[in-house]
């Protein structure tokens, strides 16, 4: 087998390779031959590196390495790294071995090529999975139709740029949409832009119920948030609606001084979508943005810990109030 060493911010795609490969074990064995370390100390990890093969088939063990590499601790001295360089260099032959850095995302963190562990992981199959950049819609659109694809749907040109221009670059929320188109679609397999139009909420959409709600017309704001439920469910909405003003209290803090180019990578939105909400937000008072969230927030919380007893009803409180 072979040893694996995958790092990024674009956690969603290195999700997508792991669950590649725990895909291809023994179903029946699952339990016996699949692992995830967190960080193991020494001992842990070079008790992994060399577990000896085993009877019902190959193994597959993940090992989240994110403090390894982020935090100031030295975890291994120089015997304990020589122990597991020569631990992975006779790696068994039934077992794959995976070091996973998950990056923080939109940061512009890099790992330290200096380390002795970096130097050792990158002798084998290193790959990168770096956040795809918003201005790179053709990346992006080929990302989409490789991901229909594999659910047994086809997206074109036009409706892979609607997606983009209501999404973005995340990954993680294509593919959720995805799954939902493909149930609007059935029996059809092509999903059209008026399909995406229908089901998946735009900025536009939530820019007008966020400025209605700026404006305090209140039944307007009560009355587009129960349009946009035929297209969410009300978590579904209220994380919609708090990604959003993240990235416009981002925009309102840092557009003095960074450029169109650094708050596109900041909001991981098109430049055109970031000058577009600047304008749009011109007239709107962070203070106001910030108590919104706080308050959507504060209901989040209420209903995911079983404290709300209407969830429909808690949301529209903390629109209103």
């Amino acid at each position: 087998m072979a040893v694996y060493f995958y790092y990024g911010d674009e956690d969603y795609n290195i999700e997508l390779e792991l669950s590649n490969m725990s895909s291809k074990l023994n179903p029946d064995f699952k339990s016996m031959s699949y692992q995830v370390l967190d960080n193991p100390s020494y001992p842990d990890l070079i008790t992994a590196l060399r577990t000896p093969p085993m009877m019902f088939g190959d193994m597959l063990i993940i090992i989240n390495a994110e403090d390894y590499f982020l935090s100031n601790k030295n975890f291994f001295d120089d015997n304990e790294i020589a122990d597991i360089e020569d631990a992975l260099k006779h790696n068994p032959e039934t077992l794959d071995i995976v070091f996973v850095v998950r990056l923080p995302r939109n940061e512009g963190k890099k790992l330290d090529s200096r380390k002795k562990l970096y130097k050792i992981l990158s002798k084998f199959n290193s790959k990168e999975f770096p956040t795809l950049k918003t201005y790179k819609t053709a990346e992006i659109s080929a990302w989409i139709k490789k991901q229909a694809k594999s659910k047994g749907i086809t997206v074109k040109d036009d409706t892979t740029m609607l997606l983009i221009e209501q999404i973005g670059n995340n990954l993680r929320e294509f593919n959720t949409e995805l799954d939902k188109l493909k149930l609007v679609a059935y029996p059809e397999t092509v999903i059209t832009p008026e399909m995406v139009s229908e089901i998946c909420i735009s900025n536009q959409d939530l820019f007008n119920l966020t400025e209605l709600i700026m404006k305090n017309e209140r039944d307007k704001a009560l009355l587009e948030f129960q349009r946009l439920l035929d297209k969410k469910h009300p978590l579904e909405l209220l994380s919609a609606i708090q990604t959003m003003l993240r990235k416009w209290i981002i925009l309102k803090t840092k557009s003095a001084s960074s450029s169109p180019t650094e708050l596109s990578r900041l909001t991981g939105q098109h430049e055109f979508v970031v000058k577009q909400t600047l304008e749009k937000l011109k007239h709107t008072n962070l203070r106001d943005l910030v108590k919104l969230k706080e308050n959507l927030f504060e209901v989040e919380y209420k209903i995911k810990s079983a404290e709300s007893i209407d969830m429909i009803s808690e949301v529209e409180c903390a629109i209103i109030r």
